[in-house]
């Protein structure tokens, strides 16, 4: 790298990770051009307008160096690129298998325009093996060669969305190379934009980490879910149990019981995992027990609705749909699942999301009603699935006949 040059980088994928990845680096300093598919989203970035609660418009109207793209009209920036970050989706298909299509169709993209010396990192959730078995062989057969021709390199994503105590920069990243000079690369590079860089000897091992660190979640949220049921039969505040073990200085992070658990990451990552078992004639028993339970969290929801309702038809207001507090991303999220089968039961549901104005379900379209006390007092039971932190708690806790699945109300979490 030259002496006072300016990093020239591009991010394919401008969703809850790449573009707050590209705005950090634009601010950083570097010359960032964001590339996607979605027309819409970079209309409404060359507007100044964000979609994702992490960024907001002033925000993004402030940055610098920033150049929103559409694929088809990013050529010359892609090829002045010195880094390329591939940040697509990887979700599971109708057969619980892992849905790489994203990552291949950018890869061929990228290899239209590739320009020798350039640096690709992929940070895409996705199973150990791929970088090697799937996207290097896309270059190989385009005539490149890896620490040669160009640099491949994969670092997982960490991004935690509306997290405000681990920022993007603070958060350590791992970091590797497919070749012992792609790694010299990425880590020249990260380690200026990140507090912490840890590198590891493969691709694989990163990609094996990013799963394992989703995996254990889904493990210790399926077992306090498990035990929150129980502490209900015994008559035991679970709270109160869960605080007190969270007093042990080591060996213990207490998790939180909820609807069910939601997002692009941890629902999806342990069926890579699980997915890439499979392949060596192995399974996860604990895996599967843990995907089980989280599954069945939404029908335990409703039977409690059905329960406290006593079997009869009436209005319900279900507050938050999102699958996580202060976003507005409902990929995977439990509440929808809830929200189905409760209209499927014949129950007149309605929602209030502050971060989801509209939604459709069951072929309708649905819109975020006011949380007022005059329109609470219109529905037999309020059920509360996303405990986002601007919504009015005070006015909430004064509601008779209310499901609170977040035990916000109760804890003051």
């Amino acid at each position: 790298m030259l002496l006072g040059h300016t990093d020239r980088v591009a991010v394919i994928g401008l969703g809850y990770v790449g573009l707050p990845l590209a705005l950090h680096l634009a601010e950083k300093g570097c010359h960032v051009t964001g590339i996607d598919q979605d027309t819409q989203k970079i209309e409404l970035l060359q507007q100044g307008s964000s979609y994702i609660p992490d960024v907001t418009d002033e925000e993004l109207q402030a940055i610098k160096h920033f150049i929103p793209r559409h694929t088809d009209t990013a050529e010359e920036l892609l090829k002045a690129a010195d880094y390329i970050i591939v940040t697509v989706p990887t979700p599971i298909d109708e057969q619980d298998e892992p849905d790489l299509s994203a990552m291949i169709a950018a890869t061929n993209y990228l290899c239209q325009y590739l320009q020798t010396g350039q640096t690709i990192i992929y940070e895409s959730s996705t199973y150990p093996g791929t970088v090697e078995e799937v996207i290097e062989p896309i270059f190989t057969r385009h005539h490149f060669k890896a620490g040669e021709d160009y640099y491949l390199c994969y670092s997982p994503e960490r991004i935690d969305p509306a997290n405000k105590q681990y920022t993007l920069a603070s958060i350590p990243k791992v970091i590797s190379g497919q070749t012992d000079s792609s790694l010299a690369k990425i880590e020249q590079f990260y380690a200026k934009y990140f507090a912490e860089v840890v590198p590891v000897s493969s691709p694989k091992v990163a990609e094996l980490a990013k799963l394992f660190e989703n995996t254990q979640r889904l493990v210790n949220i399926s077992l306090v879910n498990e035990l929150d049921e129980l502490c209900d039969r015994l008559d035991i505040d679970f709270f109160e149990a869960l605080q007190a073990a969270a007093t042990k200085p080591f060996g213990f992070t207490p998790y939180w019981p909820g609807p069910g658990i939601g997002g692009h990451c941890i629902p999806v990552d342990p069926i890579y995992l699980q997915w890439k078992f499979n392949q060596y004639g192995l399974s996860s028993q604990l895996v599967a027990a843990a995907r089980e339970i989280n599954d069945t969290m939404p029908q335990k929801i409703v039977k409690k609705v059905e329960a406290e309702l006593g079997g009869e038809a009436g209005a319900i207001l279900v507050v938050g749909l999102a699958y996580k507090r202060d976003v507005n991303d409902v990929r995977e999220s439990p509440a929808l699942t809830i929200f189905s089968e409760l209209l499927q039961k014949g129950y007149q549901v309605d929602y209030h999301d502050p971060y989801v104005p509209t939604i459709i379900l069951e072929n309708k379209s649905y819109q975020s009603v006011p949380l007022t006390k005059e329109k609470l007092s219109q529905y037999q039971l309020t059920l509360l699935l996303t405990d986002h932190s601007n919504l009015d708690y005070k006015l909430l806790s004064k509601v008779e006949n209310i499901i609170d699945t977040r035990h916000v109300l109760k804890t003051g979490k």
